[in-house]
C-alpha cells in the first residue's frame, strides 16, 4: 500500500495568519497602560475564542462527524463582552466591570476547551479504528 499524502492545509494556514494578524495589530496599536485594562484582555480572549471557533470550522468541512461548539456558553461570553464594553453607560462600577470582564474570559476559555476536548476526543477515537 502506498502511503496515502496528506490534505494541503493552506486555508488553514492563512486563517492562522490572519488571526495571528489581528493579535499583533491589538498589540502594536495599544499604549502600556491600556493593557491593565479588562477591555484588552476581553479582546484577547475573543480573538483565541474566534481562532478555536475557526479552527472547528475548517475540520468539520473536512470530515464527516461534526463537532458542535457550545452555543449557549460562547453567546453568554459575547454578552458578557457586550457588558464589559459598554460597563460606563451602563454605570457599572470598576469591580463590578473587573468581574464581568473575567467571567467572559472564563466564557470563552471554557468553550474553547470543551471544543479542544472534542477534537482530541474524536481524533484519540479514529485513531483505534
Amino acid at each position: 500500500m502506498m502511503a496515502a499524502e496528506p490534505k494541503p492545509r493552506r486555508v488553514t494556514v492563512i486563517a492562522s495568519g490572519l488571526l495571528c494578524g489581528a493579535l499583533a495589530v491589538v498589540v502594536i496599536y495599544t499604549r502600556r497602560a491600556e493593557f491593565f485594562s479588562p477591555l484588552a484582555v476581553v479582546v484577547i480572549a475573543a480573538i483565541g475564542a474566534a481562532a478555536v471557533l475557526l479552527q472547528l470550522w475548517l475540520r468539520n468541512r473536512e470530515h464527516a462527524h461534526t463537532i458542535h461548539p457550545p452555543t449557549w456558553l460562547s453567546v453568554f461570553g459575547i454578552v458578557l463582552a457586550l457588558a464589559a464594553l459598554f460597563s460606563g453607560r451602563l454605570g457599572l462600577s470598576r469591580e463590578v466591570t473587573q468581574l464581568v470582564s473575567l467571567a467572559a474570559v472564563g466564557s470563552f476559555a471554557v468553550s474553547s476547551a470543551v471544543i479542544l476536548h472534542a477534537f482530541r476526543k474524536d481524533k484519540d477515537s479514529d485513531v483505534s479504528k
